[in-house]
Order: structure tokens, then C-alpha cells, then sequence
């Protein structure tokens, strides 16, 4: 029996930057974060030949075609293995339309865990690369690449993309002080709105040369804030996330909403100094820059939503339990 868990982020800046229509002609750059939050993936070995899979409904099949969870199969078969094995997995927010980056979080997590199940040991690189492999080059979704990189690695960090394709990762070294000041004045409601991202980031996708103009800020604002942040100047992004929320609506339609604006603009009335939609938008959990003293107020506008406690998780994707039972005979 392995048991992996794999953070689940917010994005901070940058987000759009991310898409290779974009990228590839222009660089791109985001600032986002792991947080204490997780997806957990199970593996084990079964008795029979048949491939048992876990999720919001149970599978038991045959063959790795006849898997149902694209995610799951794709992996499966990224990893070789073909039989014989029985997948859980389970998750501390809604798996659907949360904008936590879930689905990259997912497929992380499954080859960690198939990866260490074969007895090998892979780089976090290496398990973002085939993140995104197999959910943009195989399964055609329409996302950017950041969360497979920051759920494979953790922390705060600045994550590149070149025209060439290069992709680097610079942690955000705060210390401890720094971290839980971060931490401490970001806040997370659910909204109650579950929405698949897929429409919104297709439009987004499409409009990319439309749009240039608008991701050249969005790009600018992820170097400014890993710089304000390194310095010291954490109170900063607050007006940061406010500013790049007005440009992030522009990029497609549906990005929000009426309840959603409600929402953000009785938060800021209330004492939060800026904000967003994690992920795509349209629904989800609503990200917040608060202070301390101000974050009773906005519990209390924003008491009908649930809120999700989190801080910055520092470790990426890791296997927390690994036991294997030894044949004697």
C-alpha cells in the first residue's frame, strides 16, 4: 500500500501566461503557491488481474481502455502499468470546478504513486512534464502548464516559460516570519459555484493575440510581486491581486459573475484590500488579501460562503506511506 498527497495551489499572478499559444511567441511568467490542502492517491497491488479505480464512483474493469477516468488511464498507461492493481483517490475540496488546480493536482499524484508502486524514484520535473503531457498533448484540455509544476515542486514560486520552452522555478525564500505573514492575510470562501473551466479557458485560449496587451501586465505583475515580496513588502500584493483581477475579467466572458461580484465587492467594503477567482473563474473559491484585523469583518459580509482555512505548503507532491509486505517463501 502507497499513499501520496499532492497540494493543491492558488495563483496569485501571471495566470493565462501560462498557455503555450502564448508563451511560445511571447514568455510567460506566474507567481503561484501550494497550499496545505491535498488530493491523496492511493495504490496497491490486487490479488486478480483486474484494475480497480476509486474516485466519486468505483471502476472495476478489465483493461486499462476500459477506465473511465481519463486522468487515472492516461497515467496508467504513461507508467506501463497494464493489471492487477487497485487506485483510490481522495480529496479535501470539491474535485470538480474548484479552480484549486485539482485535475493537475490528480494526475500528479497518480504517477507518484504508480512511479513509486514500480519502485522508481522520478523528478518533480520530470512528473510535471508528464502532467502536462497527459492532459494537454493527450487529453486536449484547454489549460496552461503552471499547476502541474507548482503541485510536482510546492512552495511560493515564479515559474518561467520561455519562447524555447524552457521552464524554471525560483522558490520565494521568506522564512518562516514571511510565510505565515503571507499566509496569515490570504483567505479562502467557496462560492458554491461549480463550473467546468473548460469553455472559459477555450475562449481564453482562442483570443490569446486579442488579449496580448492584457497578459504583458498580467506577466509583469508576477515579476513585480516575487520582487516586492522577496524585499519584504508583503502588504503589497493586496492592491496587486485587486488591479490584476480588473485585467483577468477581460480576458474571456464568464470569468465572472453577478453573485461573484457581490461577493468581492462586499469583501472589499469590509476591509480586504484586493482579491480573485482562483483558476479560471466563474465559480470556485474566492481568493483574499486581508488584514488580520480586518478578516471578523469579512467573515461576517461573507457568511453564507464557507470558508477554507489554508496556509503555503512548502513540499510538493510526496509519498507519506509506503509499506510493502515481503515474501518469505
Amino acid at each position: 500500500m502507497i499513499i501520496v498527497q499532492t497540494p493543491l495551489r492558488v495563483s496569485l499572478f501571471g495566470g493565462g501566461t501560462d498557455f503555450y499559444s502564448y508563451f511560445s511567441q511571447h514568455g510567460g511568467c506566474v507567481l503561484s503557491a501550494a497550499i496545505d490542502k491535498y488530493i491523496f492517491v492511493t495504490i496497491k497491488q490486487r490479488f486478480d488481474k483486474k484494475i480497480r479505480v476509486g474516485y466519486t464512483k468505483t471502476e472495476m474493469v478489465d483493461t486499462i481502455e476500459e477506465v473511465q477516468h481519463e486522468l487515472i488511464r492516461e497515467a496508467l498507461r504513461k507508467t506501463g502499468i497494464k493489471q492487477g492493481i487497485e487506485i483510490t483517490t481522495m480529496g479535501d475540496i470539491p474535485s470538480a470546478g474548484s479552480g484549486l488546480g485539482s485535475s493537475s493536482t490528480v494526475t500528479v499524484g497518480a504517477l507518484q504513486a504508480m512511479y513509486t508502486y514500480l519502485g522508481e524514484i522520478v523528478t518533480a520535473d520530470r512528473l510535471a512534464q508528464e502532467a502536462c503531457e497527459i492532459e494537454i498533448d493527450i487529453l486536449k484540455k484547454p489549460i496552461g502548464i503552471q499547476d502541474q509544476y507548482i503541485v510536482s515542486y510546492g512552495g511560493l514560486r515564479l515559474i518561467e516559460f520561455t519562447k524555447e520552452g524552457v521552464i524554471t522555478s525560483r522558490r520565494l525564500n521568506l522564512g518562516e516570519k514571511g510565510y505565515r505573514l503571507l499566509s496569515n492575510n490570504l483567505m479562502l470562501f467557496f462560492t458554491g459555484i461549480t463550473r467546468s473551466a473548460s469553455s472559459i479557458l477555450q475562449e481564453q485560449n482562442n483570443k490569446v493575440t486579442d488579449n496580448h496587451a492584457y497578459l504583458q501586465q498580467l506577466k509583469q505583475f508576477a515579476y513585480d510581486a516575487f520582487n516586492l515580496i522577496e524585499n519584504g513588502n508583503v502588504d503589497s500584493i493586496g492592491e496587486m491581486l485587486h488591479e490584476s483581477w480588473q485585467i483577468k475579467k477581460k480576458l474571456a466572458s464568464n470569468i465572472t459573475n453577478g453573485p461573484i461580484e457581490d461577493y468581492y465587492e462586499a469583501a472589499r467594503k469590509a476591509g480586504a484590500i484586493g482579491g480573485k477567482i482562483s483558476g479560471a473563474g466563474g465559480g470556485g473559491f474566492l481568493l483574499l488579501y486581508c488584514p488580520a484585523n480586518k478578516q471578523e469583518n469579512v467573515r461576517q459580509v461573507l457568511s453564507g460562503l464557507q470558508e477554507l482555512p489554508f496556509s503555503i505548503e512548502r513540499d510538493g507532491t510526496k509519498v507519506i506511506f509506503n509499506y510493502r509486505r515481503v515474501d518469505m517463501r
